[in-house]
């Protein structure tokens, strides 16, 4: 073995060998996990592991496998299982926590009565930091990387310290392939499908009936974009999802909404735009233009972002990897077409 390689034993306890499998997973699968996304080989025979890989590689794994051990503590004399979603969220947050000193990882945990919400990497920390500290916040990345989800989680932590009144979240009703018009129900019944995963946010994070009675009060508003115009939003928390699918004057219109004492998270992905081809997406103009205004933060998520299943990361990454392919490959086609248009001027 390489010098630079070290081993490292480790004993866990209590050796109980229904918890033990449970931190193993089927045939290995949570072992596999830790090796292959940690960059180290693990052996065990019953509580006794070895690790073996980089020195710093080998701290990640020893104590992701303690505090996944702890996860299978029995609950009402029942061992639970440990799902392989669940190691691998533990592993991107533990691959990303040496970028962030303790007192400011604490900082930036988010308290809802559904419990504490807490980024998961150094963009999603980077990003709730940016929501707390500025007046305008944009998220944009991919599907995944939780742009909306702490975005949702934040306004609620504000409106239950006070610092806000109410809670708005919007986004545009347009969607690849479907008109409004088309589908069954009053305009609230045609909407809603459309917002839903704001919904799901709130719901997961307040409880479904907190969400209907501040719905009712009208603390909570989610709407379509299209009704936020001639209308000053103060002391409010204003979420704008999809925002890729909106066109350059809704996206000046939506900006020019904010009122005193609010904050507005605008979210999207810009790879997933499904205006008409002629129309430019007021979130890619909106980037051009204020990227260089002090109180607006511009926060750009990747696919190693992505906290879904870890497919969902292969799966954006081969998307980007054939968008820069056809790109180049269409660069090269242009520039092909402008060398022969000038090779036939200078021959006539």
């Amino acid at each position: 073995m390489s010098s630079k390689l070290t081993t490292l034993n480790l004993y866990l306890e209590p050796a109980e060998s229904r918890r033990l499998a449970s931190l193993c997973g089927p045939f290995d699968d949570n072992i596999k996990q830790l090796e292959r996304r940690i960059g180290v080989e693990i052996s065990y025979s019953n509580n006794h592991f070895k690790i073996v890989g980089q020195p710093q590689n080998c701290l990640s794994a020893n104590n992701l496998l303690r505090d996944l051990y702890i996860e299978t503590q029995p609950v009402r004399g029942s061992t639970p299982d440990l799902e392989p979603e669940k190691v691998h969220l533990a592993i991107q947050e533990a691959v990303s926590v040496e970028a962030f000193d303790s007192a400011d990882e604490k900082e930036l945990y988010i308290k809802t009565r559904k419990g504490v919400i807490k980024p998961r990497n150094p963009n999603q920390r980077q990003y709730v930091a940016n929501v707390v500290r500025h007046d305008i916040t944009f998220g944009v990345g991919p599907a995944g990387t939780g742009k909306t989800y702490l975005a949702v989680a934040a306004a609620v932590d504000a409106l239950e310290r006070q610092e806000v009144r109410r809670i708005l979240l919007t986004r545009p009703a347009v969607e690849a392939g479907e008109k409004l018009g088309f589908l069954p129900g009053d305009l609230s019944q045609k909407v809603d499908p459309y917002l839903r995963p704001l919904y799901d946010a709130l719901f997961e994070m307040l409880g479904f009936e907190k969400v209907e009675r501040l719905i009712e009060k009208n603390v909570i508003e989610v709407a379509p974009l299209a009704y936020m115009r001639g209308r000053t939003l103060n002391d409010a928390f204003i979420i704008l999802d999809e925002s890729q699918n909106t066109t350059v004057e809704q996206m000046k219109m939506f900006l020019t909404r904010i009122g005193f004492n609010s904050r507005a998270v605008i979210t999207g992905d810009i790879t997933q735009i499904d205006l008409p081809k002629h129309a430019k997406s007021g979130l890619r103009h909106a980037i051009e233009v204020l990227k260089d205004v002090p109180e607006i933060s511009i926060n750009f998520f990747a696919s190693q972002d992505v906290v879904r299943h870890p497919v969902v990361a292969r799966v954006v990454e081969a998307y980007e990897a054939q968008e820069l392919k056809e790109h180049r490959e269409k660069a090269r086609k242009e520039e092909a077409y402008r060398q022969s248009t000038m090779v036939e001027t200078d021959e006539a």
